[in-house]
């Protein structure tokens, strides 16, 4: 949940190259990190997963499954840390932008493991390597820790704004994989919520704080750490003084054709609607398994056969798209930021509901869809 909240201050969309933004969040929205999660909760392997977490342990100990209150409670605790970053920026910009590139540099490893695995696997044993209080590790989480610390330390020297999003794109990765939606419930009471927080904070704002908050924090640079420590120590002047100051990972930015300006899409507007298609893969696969058990309960005999080969994912996903679009579309119109949330939600939320209920699983997707069945059925898990 406290990943969740720092993800949530940077909810905001300022479209100023919408081709961009909509090939970069089709690709990764649909992150699916899939596991074929066989229930065997009794053994646990030795070697982990691709989708494993990086000390080894299985991926099912470390996802965390929001419930109805941290949905309801997620939008005040993301409001409270974008008013301390809107007041106290000066104060905590350096311990925000190390805690930042901590989180990306985890995350960021995650996501090269997989690739790590792949490449030690024919020279390197798979045995683990003692560092005595801090763990165990094998060669192929020993590299990707090691890549992934020096894309951090290069970000931090050069602030390219392409090194930003990478980091950006491994916490959405790291986010909709660890991060689990278990009903369509807390999926509407998240995005409901979210989307209030998202319109509050984007046009109301500026009424209450003489200032737009969401875009102010959002878009405001933080001083480099190696500044920082350079004048703390007294290095000289030339010493860690020509180092950029930093705009933090929360967010894809991409520059526009005469490269004047930046358009920048908050990464909550990725991760919060790809929690939402994470959950409706695994419904999709969860709905397809009990069919071919004969558990299934049949749609209304008035829906036709085409409509329920139409999947939920693909339903959502396309919500999705039609909503980025629209919202770029309103942001060039009114030549202001806008908030995504206030066209994803409808967008994904209404054209899902609608299809659920013509195919009959409103009440068993509203509620705990996945402990109908006894916990030995054998699904896809995102």
């Amino acid at each position: 949940g406290e990943g969740a909240v720092a993800v949530g201050m940077r909810l905001q969309l300022m479209s100023l190259n919408g081709s961009l933004e909509l090939i970069c969040c089709i690709c990764f929205v649909p992150c699916r990190s899939l596991n074929m999660d066989f229930e065997n909760q009794d053994k646990e392997k030795d070697n982990s997963s691709a989708a494993g977490s990086f000390n080894g342990n299985s991926t099912n100990n470390s996802i965390q499954t929001i419930d109805s209150t941290q949905a309801l409670f997620l939008p005040i605790g993301a409001s409270v840390s974008l008013l301390v970053m809107f007041f106290f920026f000066d104060s905590v910009q350096v311990v925000f932008t190390i805690c930042t590139a901590v989180l990306a540099t985890i995350a960021f490893a995650f996501l090269l493991l997989p690739m790590c695995q792949y490449l030690t696997r024919p020279c390197s044993p798979q045995n683990k390597i003692s560092f005595g209080c801090c763990g165990r590790f094998t060669a192929a989480e020993l590299l990707s820790f090691s890549l992934s610390v020096m894309l951090v330390l290069i970000w931090v020297l050069t602030g390219h704004w392409l090194l930003m999003d990478a980091l950006a794109m491994g916490l959405c990765v790291a986010m909709i994989a660890f991060v689990r939606l278990p009903s369509l419930k807390v999926s509407c009471l998240l995005l409901s919520g979210l989307l209030i927080y998202d319109v509050f904070w984007v046009f109301f704002s500026a009424y209450i704080f003489n200032s737009n908050v969401m875009v102010k924090v959002a878009t405001q640079p933080a001083d480099n750490p190696l500044d920082v420590l350079s004048r703390k120590l007294h290095l000289g002047p030339n010493v860690g003084r020509d180092v950029p100051r930093l705009s933090l990972p929360g967010k894809l930015v991409f520059p526009s054709s005469t490269g004047s300006h930046f358009s920048m899409l908050g990464i909550g507007d990725i991760v919060m609607p790809g929690l939402l298609l994470c959950f409706v893969l695994r419904y999709d696969n969860y709905k397809k398994q009990a069919n071919s058990d004969s558990c299934g309960a049949p749609g209304p005999g008035n829906i036709s056969g085409r409509m329920q080969k139409v999947s939920y994912f693909h339903c959502t996903l396309i919500g999705y798209f039609v909503g980025l679009l629209t919202a770029t579309v309103a942001s060039r119109i009114h030549r202001a930021a806008q908030p995504a949330l206030l066209y994803l939600v409808p967008f994904t939320l209404l054209p899902l509901l609608t299809m659920a209920y013509l195919k009959g699983d409103l009440r068993r997707m509203w509620s705990e869809p996945f402990h109908s069945k006894s916990s030995s059925s054998r699904f896809l898990e995102v």
